[in-house]
């Protein structure tokens, strides 16, 4: 694997191979010391050019258990705010010594242009651009529903799970790359949300959509994930009012209720709590919401591990 740019480049091979591998990483967090040499000697860095906090600490901390140097670049005070283009910026990073460079853009679609363009010739991992692809995190929640379906989740995919996604569906990279990687491990996902908040084209998405959030919880899913919204990639006419959106859209104590006892709750934050998931129900026992950044830093351990190791070889 040369690159991750996005889920639909990966067979069911693959992404259970990436899965496995960040199993066996998880453990590296209990030991005395949690750090492997397996990286020693290379450079990662974390070009961003959106603000990120959980997914720029989490590559951080998995480069550093891997013994692999870091390098964090941010676009405000650099050179980028002077009109420097993506290709100048990362083959700038690479004349540095960046060996793997973690791209977040605010462009759909410039994780994949920078990985096939020539522009550099490090590895390219996608930390989520535009509305488009946002690979890791897929990864980490399939991770985490893996851990809570399989005892053993070694080589185990996700047949029979059903997940449902609630919230903004039309600009979330989270649920585009989850939506693939679910139907790539077999499990059923229902999307949820409000009709001027759903994506042109869904209908020809591998998955069932309905605007009543109630009625896809009476299908009795393993998980429901909720997402923020938008509001920033939002027009203001596009969006219902705060309080209709709580009412019809937050998963609410009464909701969760209604749940099945080993149903889970995840958010790939950050949380709006009281807007789609009330303060109690992302604290509950139920929720994974933490199991998913702790699986955030293994999986991206193994994807780190497996472009690096691509390369070495």
């Amino acid at each position: 694997m040369k690159h991750l740019t996005q889920i639909s480049d990966l067979s069911r091979e693959q992404a259970l191979r990436l899965l496995d591998v960040a199993w066996e990483f998880s453990a590296v967090a209990e030991r005395r010391v949690p750090k492997l040499p397996t990286l020693r000697g290379v450079t990662m860095v974390n070009l961003f050019f959106e603000d990120s906090t959980r997914t720029r600490l989490s590559f951080e901390a998995a480069a550093r258990r891997l013994s692999a140097d870091v390098m964090t670049f941010q676009v405000h005070g650099s050179s980028v705010s002077k009109g420097e283009s993506l290709k100048d910026t990362a083959q700038t990073v690479e004349a540095m010594g960046a060996d793997i460079i973690v791209i977040r853009h605010f462009a759909s679609g410039a994780a994949k242009r920078l990985a096939d363009s020539g522009w550099v010739t490090g590895a390219v991992i996608n930390a989520g651009d535009g509305i488009f692809e946002h690979p890791t995190q897929a990864l980490l929640d399939a991770a985490t529903l893996r851990q809570r379906h399989h005892q053993d989740p070694l080589g185990k995919d996700l047949a029979g799970v059903h997940l449902v996604i609630v919230g903004d569906i039309a600009h979330s990279r989270v649920a585009r790359s989850n939506v693939a990687l679910m139907a790539t491990l077999g499990a059923a996902v229902t999307l949820v949300g409000p009709p001027e908040l759903m994506p042109r084209g869904v209908e020809q998405w591998p998955v069932q959509v309905t605007s009543d959030f109630d009625e896809a919880l009476a299908t009795k899913p393993d998980a429901v994930m909720m997402l923020r919204v938008q509001r920033e990639r939002i027009a203001p006419d596009s969006f219902p009012t705060p309080d209709d959106y709580r009412r019809r859209y937050c998963l609410s104590s009464a909701r969760a209720a209604t749940l099945v006892d080993h149903a889970v709750v995840m958010h790939p934050g950050p949380m709006n709590r009281g807007m789609e998931i009330a303060s109690d129900v992302a604290d509950s026992s139920r929720s994974v919401i933490l199991d998913q950044v702790r699986n955030g830093v293994s999986v991206r351990m193994a994807a780190l591990y497996e472009v690096w190791g691509d390369r070495r070889e």
